[in-house]
């Protein structure tokens, strides 16, 4: 059975809209305020489609699509409420994966207490991307600050948009991730991928990973992980290396990810898998993901390059070039150009005279 996938968003398509595998587009505004916006588009959308399955785009899609599972008329592929809204939120994350024997950096909401207490550098994020409710437009991004004295603007931007500040204890390491299914207290169709590069650094995404063998020690704990926050569907773990080499759980992803294609190019049928399991269908045999295949972030990979410039600019940008040849990219793909054309004159027009 093929798939007809329709795209719902505040703009009725864009750069996912132009893909050639979508086939509809549809008018979803973000799950803000009182959320009936929200609710009304994916009701229509999934009516006018005649849709048998929804997904969220990003963090705050998939809480709000979990939150109102009762009143959409299809499948929503993402776990309850209770399940979403732990998974988001940092400080019960972290006390879950210590709760497991999975190690998570030190993190505490950031009270006046835990400011004046707090001592060295310090990691200033938001507790959660969203929440019913919510007014502010955008997603406020972690930040690394030497002291708590120079991180309290930041704080105080958090708690003026209207979410809840928190405060993380640097780990200075590798990003890392394990990627599967978790279905029947089982993680499944498994990945695991290692970021050599990232941007911008150090708390930004992969702008280059490689798939690695899986750990079974770290795929153990994570699974007792999932199961304590009752998780369900498509996760993606992602770990930091402390000084002596311990991944540390930073975040949870339960929604499409930046590298998804990367998982896609080392076993094909995650996301075909997670649909048809979510569907009632049987999970289908898949094996792990290969070792060896490449992912590339380019555009983010030549940025970080001209910021870097590791063994100097020319040499950085030619070895963002050759890994970028041998890669499975973020948007491009020449059976599919039209993303990345999108994308591309986006950010051509955001250039232009005028526009800021």
């Amino acid at each position: 059975m093929g798939w007809h996938v329709g795209i719902g968003t505040p703009i009725g398509g864009g750069m996912p809209g132009s893909s050639r595998e979508s086939s509809a587009h549809h008018f979803v505004p973000k799950p803000r305020g009182d959320d009936s916006a929200f609710l009304r588009g994916v009701q229509t959308a999934v009516d006018e489609g005649s849709y048998d399955i929804v997904f969220g785009g990003g963090d705050d899609w998939m809480a709000a699509l979990s939150a109102y599972k009762n009143r959409i008329p299809a499948v929503v592929a993402h776990p309850d409420k209770r399940a979403v809204d732990s998974g988001l939120d940092k400080v019960v994350l972290a006390e879950t994966a210590e709760a497991v024997g999975l190690a998570a950096p030190y993190t505490v909401s950031a009270t006046p207490e835990e400011l004046s207490a707090w001592h060295g550098p310090v990691v200033v994020k938001c507790r959660a991307h969203w929440s019913q409710g919510q007014t502010r437009p955008h997603r406020i991004d972690a930040r690394l600050f030497p002291d708590t004295s120079s991180a309290r603007t930041q704080v105080d931007r958090i708690l003026a948009a209207g979410a809840q500040p928190i405060l993380q204890r640097p780990v200075n390491g590798g990003l890392s991730a394990l990627i599967g299914i978790f279905h029947e207290g089982r993680l499944r169709a498994r990945v695991q991928q290692v970021s050599p590069r990232l941007f911008p650094t150090p708390y930004g995404a992969s702008s280059r990973a490689v798939t690695v063998p899986v750990d079974e020690d770290l795929v153990a704990r994570s699974e007792k992980l999932l199961g304590n926050l009752g998780w369900s569907g498509l996760v993606e773990l992602q770990f930091l290396a402390g000084d002596d080499g311990t991944a540390h759980l930073t975040d949870l992803n339960g929604r499409f990810y930046g590298s998804m294609a990367l998982a896609e190019k080392a076993r094909p049928g995650l996301v075909d898998a997670w649909a048809r399991t979510e569907l009632g269908e049987a999970f289908p045999e898949l094996s792990d993901g290969r070792a060896g295949v490449r992912y590339s972030w380019f555009a983010g990979d030549l940025r970080r390059a001209v910021r870097e410039r590791r063994g100097g600019f020319a040499s950085d940008l030619l070895d963002s070039l050759r890994w970028g040849l041998r890669a499975r990219h973020s948007v491009w793909d020449p059976r599919d150009p039209a993303p990345a054309g999108y994308l591309v004159t986006q950010r051509l027009q955001s250039l232009a005279p005028g526009k800021i």
